[in-house]
């Protein structure tokens, strides 16, 4: 029997945990989730025996005329032998084959296992662990094995995220669980040459898990106060060493960037300062460093902006917790490379304490700024942070991410982050992490003529210089904070950090980005 399963991202609560086992012969499992490419008429040989153990179920699927293995396609067979399911997940013509493909049909699998309740599944890959293609990405330090692991457990892991947090539960739902009826986890079994890279890739997602939950909590709880707490006892769950600027010391250390932003906010602002020092380091090895914006809300301050725009503003701080997410991961994996991670967190209010058009600010490295636009206050948040960073911490590397500027989204809508790096070396250590992760990026230049856009009369710089290159003079800004023999990279994640309508992969609201990519990064080092 042939029948549709249900695609697209979920509203409903999901597992609590996916894990990877080791796999078995096909009849012990709830299902069989084989992948396959578009046009498969017969069955592929190496496939033949699961067609066997089903009774021949495959093989009579492939010949139906309306059959189709068309990309993020998933559809169910119920054999008269065999596994109790049989699904077959679409990956549409071999020719354009990526990580992409495979991420969009695990979380289809995810979705339809929950809504089948299914304890545990096999997984059938066939040739796609042998796919030529995947020797022609970017130098990639992975194997194929690899590859196909992390990238399935990926979609596993991001269709299978929920917010639920502040919906009410339904009558019943406490019994239902008690009663086993629906399952809490899900045992996802594959060949051993998978099965490190799914279990890697499957951890790594439960911390872009804490990046979507932060981003999705909502501003009257989430503030920066509730932002300090969280990652204190994060740190001490996972290890990690958590310290915290707040206000009086930034005062004294002239953080008056991060000041000035949160000065009207509900709570004071502060910067946080978390450390992944493992004991297998060097001594004295010097750390990477990611920074990350996190505004618990934006008004837009004086520079207000209108009602539409700041609907969705409680994802300001996407930046703060793709960071978060991050470090949560590196701490989980044990990774061997040191790695700080600055959090400025602030509010920007309205209120006769806040800063005003027409301030002018000293920064942390003496630099001035001129406010033109309370609502380019990520920048100045920023940096503050990366030359305290720089200072404090001699980072041989680092990467800030930020919902920065909306003429991002203008240039690259929500298919990748504008990303702006002039140390090649690090640009291409990134990119290919960016490919391994499947978190695209693309590069936009920063030149000089970029950095003199910047200048003014009163004070050393502006925040905002008006419209023209509007995504870049974000990063020409925090150029001016940055010491210039260390590379750096600036991730403006604005259009890919939340999304207003499901895409093929990830459902409305927050998507994590930057956790996967900051993880591989690190690890690749």
């Amino acid at each position: 029997m042939l029948s549709p399963a249900g695609s697209g991202a979920q509203e409903q609560p999901m597992y609590r945990d996916i894990r990877a086992a080791a796999g078995r012969g096909r009849a012990a499992f709830d299902a069989v989730a084989a992948f396959l490419f578009d046009n498969t008429r017969r069955v592929p040989s190496e496939f033949a025996g699961l067609d066997r153990s089903t009774g021949g179920a495959l093989g009579a699927a492939l010949k139906r005329e309306e059959f189709s293995a068309a990309r993020g396609s998933i559809c169910c067979l119920y054999p008269d032998q065999g596994p109790k399911r049989l699904y077959l997940l679409g990956l549409g013509p071999a020719d354009g084959f990526d990580g992409s493909t495979l991420r969009v049909a695990a979380a289809r699998l995810a979705a339809a296992s929950h809504a089948a309740k299914l304890r545990n599944i096999r997984l059938e890959l066939g040739s796609v662990t042998g796919r030529a293609v995947w020797a022609d990405r970017r130098a990639s330090a992975l194997t194929v094995a690899a590859l196909v692991g992390r990238a399935v457990g990926d979609g596993l892991s991001i269709g299978n995220f929920s917010f639920d947090t502040y919906k009410a539960k339904p009558s019943g739902s406490r019994g239902s669980r008690a009663s086993g009826r629906t399952p809490t986890s899900l045992s996802v079994h594959v060949d051993q040459p998978l099965r490190g890279d799914l279990a890697f890739a499957l951890r790594t997602g439960a911390s872009v898990d804490v990046a979507r939950e932060l981003a999705a909590t909502p501003p009257n709880v989430a503030g920066p106060s509730w932002i300090v707490s969280y990652c204190r006892k994060m740190a001490r769950a996972t290890g990690l060493r958590c310290s915290v600027i707040g206000a009086a010391k930034a005062r004294t250390l002239g953080l008056r960037g991060l000041l000035a932003v949160g000065a009207a906010g509900s709570s004071p602002p502060a910067l946080i300062c978390l450390e992944h020092r493992p004991a297998k380091s060097k001594r004295g090895a010097r750390p990477v460093m990611l920074v990350g914006k996190t505004i618990t809300f934006d008004t837009g301050g004086y520079s207000l902006k209108p009602a539409t725009s700041m609907d969705g503003m409680k994802y300001d701080k996407c930046g703060g917790t793709a960071v978060i997410g991050a470090m949560h991961a590196i701490a989980r994996h044990r990774l061997p490379t040191p790695v700080v991670a600055l959090l400025p967190v602030a509010e920007n209010m309205v209120s006769h304490k806040g800063y005003r058009p027409g301030d002018i600010l000293r920064m942390h490295n003496g630099v001035t700024v001129e406010v033109t636009n309370t609502d380019a206050e990520g920048r100045l948040v920023l940096a503050d942070a990366l030359s305290y960073g720089c200072a404090r911490y001699r980072p041989r590397a680092i990467v800030d991410l930020a919902t920065l500027t909306g003429g991002v989204v203008v240039a690259l809508g929500s298919a990748c982050a504008g990303a702006f790096c002039t140390d090649e070396d690090w640009w291409s250590h990134l990119a290919r992490a960016a490919d391994d992760a499947g978190e695209r990026l693309w590069r936009l230049p920063l030149w000089d003529q970029h950095r003199e856009m910047m200048k003014t009369h009163h004070a050393d710089i502006v925040n905002s210089a008006g419209r023209e290159a509007h995504p870049i003079q974000g990063a020409a800004f925090l150029s001016h904070f940055v010491d210039a023999k260390v590379p750096w990279a600036h991730l403006d994640i604005a259009g890919v950090s939340d999304l207003k309508k499901p895409d093929d992969l990830h459902g409305k609201g927050p998507t994590g980005f930057g956790v996967r990519l900051l993880v591989r990064a690190v690890e690749s080092l």
